[in-house]
C-alpha cells in the first residue's frame, strides 16, 4: 500500500464496505509517528470502475447518509470525535495525504494472524507493505467481503495466508468478447470466472448456460453474421459464435490445467453459489410456567438445567408471573448455579454497591457540577430523555411521577458505573420496560447493566457497532431474500439505514410493552444462533417484501412504511418466521463463510486452534457446526438429548426432563 495524493482520491469513489476501529500497525514508507493510529478500513469503487483497499485516519469526518431524525443518530455527550461512514469531503486535504490505498488489481497476497485480529497486505510476495489490527472484533467479515471481489486461494503451507489468483490469457480474452457482445447484465469478469470455474464440476450445464446466452445474439440479426474484427484484412474477421466457441474450448482446457497446477502448488480454488431450500414453518410453544420453572431447580434453589431452561424460553417465552425472577438469570444478575441463600447474600452486596455509586453523584455540590462539563451535559440529557420516555403508559404518565424520578436515578447511577459510555440517547427506552417489570430500583439497575453489556456497541461514539450490524443485516438479506435485496439496492436503500431504530433499541418502539418483553427474553437466550436479532429484521422485511416491491417503493417510501409498522407486528409470527429463516439458511448446501461468521458458525476449512496457534478461531459460541446448528451443548453426566421435529426440521431438546415438560 502507498500514500495517496489528494488528487488521487476523488469524491466519485463509493464505499462498498467499511470497518471502523482499525489500527495501523505498520506501513512501509510511513514515519513512526503515523503508526498506531486509529482509522477506517474500506473497500471502495473508484469512478473508473476499479476497486481498492483504503485505510483512512479517524480524524477525517465523513458525511453520514442517515437522515436527521430523533432516532436516527446516537446523540452522545463526550469529547471524543465522531466519525461517520460515507465518501470523503474536500475539507481535509492534509488528512487525505495520510490515506493508504492499494488497488485490488495490484494485491498479490494477504495474511491473517493474531487470532483473526491482524491483517497484512502485500503487492509483492515476500514483502508486507502494511499491517492492520482490528480493535472492534476481528477481520473475518472484512475477509469474507474482500473474497467477493478478488479470487483467492489458501496455501496449505500457511493456512493463514491467501494468494490472489490472477486470470489467465484465455479468461481475459473471453471477458473481452462477452463485453463486446453486451449479453450479460452482471459484471462480465464475474460471469467469465464462474463459467471457467464451473466447467470442471458441471461441464455440460455450464457450457449450455453460456451458449444459451450466445444463441439469443444470432436471433437479433436477420443475417446472423455479427462479426468481430482484428486488424484491417478481410480475412481477419470471424463469426462471433466461432470466436467465443474457441475461447470456451481453450478455457475448458485451461480450467483442467489450472486445477492440476493449483493442486501441485498446495492450494486450490473453490467457487460455489449458495442455493436455499424451502423455508420451514416452525410453530411457537407455550411459555415457561411456574411449575416447569420450579421443576428445573433443586431443593436449594439452584437451576440444574440452564440449557434446558433457555430452550424452553426460546420456544415459548416466560409466563409473566415468573418473568421478574427469570429475567435476573437471563441478564446475568443472578448466576444460575447459586442457591437461594447465596442469592440473598449477592443481592445485599449489589444493593450496597448501587447506593454507593448513587451517593457519588447525589452528593456532588453545585460548584463541583459547574466545573464538570461532561457530567453536567450528561445529566441534562438524561433529564430531557426521561421526561419523554413512555409517557403514554400509566406507569410513567402524569406530572411529578415518582417512577420517572427512579428512572432518572438509575440512569445517573449508570453514568457513574460506566462513565466511559455514560448516557446515550436511547438508553431510557431500554430501561423503561425493566423498571416497569421489576419495580425495584436496585434489581432494575443490575438487570440494566446486564442488558447494556450485550448491546453497548450500539452506542459507540463512532457508531462502529451499528454500522457493523447494518452491514451484516445487508448480507443476510442478500443471502436469504435476493429479490428484496436487489430492490433495496436499486432504490438506494441497500445500506439498511431504515432499520437503524430497530437495532439501536432492540425493536422497543415497534412492539407493545408486553410483546417487547416476550421478544427480548427470547433473544437473551442466545438461541438458536449468534445475531438472531438480525434474523428478526429479515423476517419483518420478508413479510413486507411484496408491498415494497409491488409498490416500487423508494427510500422515502420504504422509511415511511417501516416506521408505520410500529405496534402492528405480531411477535410470535415474526419469531416463528425468523427461526424458519435460520433453518433455511444453515441447510443451504453452499452456505458461505460470510454468513457462517455472522451466525456464529465455524467457517469452512477452519480447524480448532492449538495453544500456540494464532490462526483465525471461530467467533460463534451459541451455534456449533452446520450439521448440528440446532443442537444445544450440555454439561453433566445425566444429560441426555431428545429431538422434536417440526415439518422435517429436527430441534434438539437438552434432556428427557425438558422433553416431558414440552410434551
Amino acid at each position: 500500500m502507498s500514500s495517496s495524493s489528494v488528487e488521487e482520491i476523488t469524491d466519485q469513489s463509493n464505499d462498498l464496505f467499511t470497518q471502523d476501529g482499525v489500527l495501523l500497525k505498520a506501513c512501509s514508507g510511513r514515519p513512526v509517528n503515523e503508526l498506531n493510529s486509529i482509522g477506517m478500513l474500506c473497500i471502495v469503487q473508484n469512478s473508473d470502475g476499479t476497486k481498492s483497499i483504503e485505510w483512512r485516519p479517524s480524524d477525517i469526518i465523513t458525511v453520514c447518509a442517515v437522515q436527521e431524525q430523533d432516532w436516527a443518530l446516537v446523540n452522545a455527550i463526550g469529547r471524543r470525535q465522531r466519525t461517520f461512514s460515507g465518501n470523503l469531503t474536500a475539507d481535509y486535504a492534509t488528512a487525505r495525504a495520510r490515506i493508504i490505498r492499494m488497488p485490488l488489481n495490484e494485491l498479490k497476497i494477504f495474511r491473517v494472524t493474531n487470532r483473526n485480529q491482524q491483517m497484512s497486505f502485500s503487492n509483492k510476495v515476500g514483502v508486507w507493505q502494511s499491517t492492520f489490527f482490528f480493535q472492534h472484533g476481528n477481520a473475518e467479515v472484512f475477509i469474507a467481503y474482500l473474497k467477493s471481489h478478488v479470487k483467492t486461494a489458501k496455501s496449505s503451507r500457511d493456512r493463514n495466508t491467501y494468494l490472489v489468483v490472477e486470470p489467465t490469457d484465455e479468461t481475459r480474452a473471453l471477458n473481452r468478447s462477452f463485453t463486446e457482445l453486451d449479453i450479460f447484465q452482471e459484471n462480465t469478469t464475474d460471469v467469465v470466472w464462474n463459467i471457467v470455474s464451473n466447467l470442471k464440476e458441471r461441464p455440460y450445464e455450464t457450457t449450455m448456460e453460456a451458449f444459451s446466452k450466445l444463441s439469443s445474439i444470432g436471433l437479433d440479426y436477420n443475417s446472423g453474421s455479427q462479426l468481430l474484427y482484428y486488424g484491417n484484412e478481410a480475412s481477419s474477421k470471424r463469426d462471433v459464435s466461432e470466436e467465443v466457441a474457441d475461447l470456451l474450448t481453450k478455457s475448458m482446457v485451461a480450467a483442467e490445467e489450472a486445477h492440476s497446477v493449483t493442486k501441485s502448488d498446495e492450494y486450490e480454488v473453490i467457487s460455489m453459489k449458495p442455493t436455499l431450500p424451502p423455508r420451514p414453518s416452525i410453530p411457537r410453544s407455550t411459555p415457561l410456567s411456574q411449575e416447569k420453572w420450579e421443576g428445573l431447580q433443586d431443593t436449594l434453589g439452584r437451576v440444574t438445567e440452564m440449557d434446558g431452561v433457555k430452550q424452553l424460553i426460546f420456544r415459548g417465552g416466560v409466563a409473566h408471573s415468573i418473568r421478574k425472577q427469570v429475567w435476573k438469570y437471563l441478564l446475568d444478575y443472578y448466576p444460575w448455579h447459586m442457591t437461594h441463600a447465596e442469592l440473598k447474600a449477592l443481592q445485599k452486596k449489589r444493593t450496597d454497591e448501587y447506593y454507593c455509586m448513587k451517593l457519588q453523584w447525589r452528593s456532588m455540590t453545585e460548584g463541583q457540577e459547574s466545573r464538570f462539563t461532561e457530567y453536567r451535559d450528561r445529566k441534562s440529557l438524561v433529564e430531557k430523555d426521561v421526561n419523554r420516555t413512555d409517557r403514554t403508559h400509566p406507569f410513567f404518565a402524569g406530572d411529578n411521577n415518582p417512577n420517572l424520578e427512579t428512572l432518572q436515578d438509575i440512569l445517573m447511577t449508570y453514568v457513574m458505573y460506566n462513565f466511559d459510555l455514560g448516557y446515550v440517547q436511547g438508553m431510557s427506552d431500554i430501561l423503561a420496560p425493566l423498571l416497569l417489570l421489576m419495580g425495584n430500583e436496585v434489581d432494575t439497575f443490575w438487570c440494566f447493566v446486564g442488558f447494556m453489556e450485550r448491546i453497548a456497541s450500539n452506542f459507540d461514539m463512532d457508531q462502529a457497532g451499528m454500522k457493523h450490524q447494518l452491514l451484516q443485516l445487508q448480507q443476510l438479506v442478500m443471502f436469504a431474500s435476493p429479490e428484496l435485496a436487489q430492490h433495496l439496492a436499486l432504490k438506494d436503500s441497500g445500506n439498511m439505514y431504515f432499520c437503524f431504530r430497530w437495532l439501536l433499541v432492540w425493536f422497543k418502539r415497534e412492539f407493545s410493552l408486553i410483546d417487547i418483553m416476550r421478544l427480548w427474553e427470547v433473544l437473551w437466550t442466545g438461541l438458536p444462533c449468534a445475531n438472531f436479532h438480525l434474523l428478526i429484521c429479515v423476517a419483518i422485511l420478508e413479510a413486507e417484501k411484496e408491498v415494497l416491491i409491488s409498490g416500487d417503493y423508494g427510500f422515502t417510501e420504504i422509511l415511511k412504511h417501516v416506521n408505520e409498522l410500529s405496534m402492528r407486528i405480531e411477535v410470535n409470527k415474526v419469531l416463528s418466521s425468523a427461526e424458519g429463516i435460520y433453518h433455511q439458511i444453515i441447510s443451504a448446501p453452499h452456505l458461505t463463510d460470510q454468513i457462517r461468521i455472522i451466525l456464529g458458525l465455524t467457517p469452512l476449512g477452519t480447524s480448532a486452534p492449538t495453544e500456540d496457534d494464532d490462526a483465525p478461531e471461530a467467533t460463534g459460541t451459541n451455534c456449533k457446526d452446520n450439521d448440528a446448528a440446532a443442537n444445544v451443548s450440555t454439561s453433566g453426566t445425566d444429560m441426555e438429548e431428545a429431538v422434536l421435529e417440526y415439518d422435517g426440521i429436527e430441534i434438539s431438546i437438552v434432556t428427557q426432563t425438558v422433553w416431558a415438560l414440552l410434551a
